[in-house]
């Protein structure tokens, strides 16, 4: 692939973003090497977590603004498969059966900033910053903004969307945009350690069906919701992990996932 990076090692799947001459802007061409690298991921058996991380300075300035102007003289069914083919990128890593892990290093802002935190954990070294940054340059952030609200809330999202404000690492933790502040040069490390934590000490079904839930949930009325988990908890019940599990605790041995 031509801007994406893809390897597999112990169990972790690691989608590195290689566009570090454009801050690893978002254009087309990227945007469809993720989402083939998220499917192949997803796909493999050997993969239990995946880390995104990327090269060069920045994880991510955003879209690729020279490549925006150029769909400025598109037609609006043009623009809207464009804008359609980000959305079903943030939403198959919303969705991905896989925990996603993303390894920040440097800025993450717009778009960029969107895709860093739609992921299930966030890890950023302190010199990082975020920031949803559209408004400045008469943008809207229509996207990313539906998975915000989710994540932090509307008040603390009306903060970053309408004032646009770049943030620091600590910031972005406090508003509980990102989930752990990491020194740089532990970063890729500590990152690595969460994961085959992960993988060592949990059951990949039991994960995947727990994020799934955490994404279903929420759109449901209450009654609704609890008899979608209801349904799931029995589901559960009957699946060679939890059997697995339960047996093992009840024997006291340790097992390994």
């Amino acid at each position: 692939m031509k801007y994406i990076e893809y390897a597999v090692q112990d169990r972790i799947a690691y989608v590195t973003l290689n566009r570090p001459e454009k801050s690893n802007a978002l254009c087309f061409e990227l945007v469809s090497e993720l989402r083939v690298a998220f499917k192949a991921a997803e796909e493999d058996d050997q993969v239990k977590v995946i880390i995104l991380k990327a090269k060069g300075d920045a994880f991510c300035g955003g879209a690729d603004l020279e490549y925006l102007q150029t769909l400025q003289t598109n037609s609006f069914e043009q623009n809207r498969a464009d804008s359609d083919h980000l959305k079903d990128l943030f939403l198959q890593i919303y969705q991905l059966k896989k925990v996603v892990i993303s390894q920040v290093h440097g800025p993450a802002l717009a778009g960029g900033c969107g895709l860093a935190t739609v992921c299930d954990f966030t890890f950023a070294a302190p010199e990082a910053i975020f920031g949803y940054t559209e408004v400045r340059i008469g943008f809207v952030p229509a996207i990313v903004m539906v998975f915000l609200i989710r994540k932090i809330g509307e008040g603390r999202a009306k903060q970053l969307l309408l004032g646009g404000p770049t943030i620091t690492s600590e910031e972005a933790l406090q508003l509980g945009l990102i989930s752990y502040v990491r020194d740089k040069s532990s970063l890729s490390h500590d990152v690595t350690e969460f994961a085959l934590q992960l993988i060592e000490s949990n059951s990949a079904y039991a994960m995947g069906v727990t994020k799934n839930m955490i994404a279903k949930v929420q759109a449901l009325p209450i009654a609704d919701a609890l008899d979608f988990a209801s349904e799931m908890n029995a589901k559960a019940r009957g699946s060679e992990d939890c059997k697995r599990g339960i047996s093992a605790f009840l024997r006291k041995e340790r097992i390994s996932w």
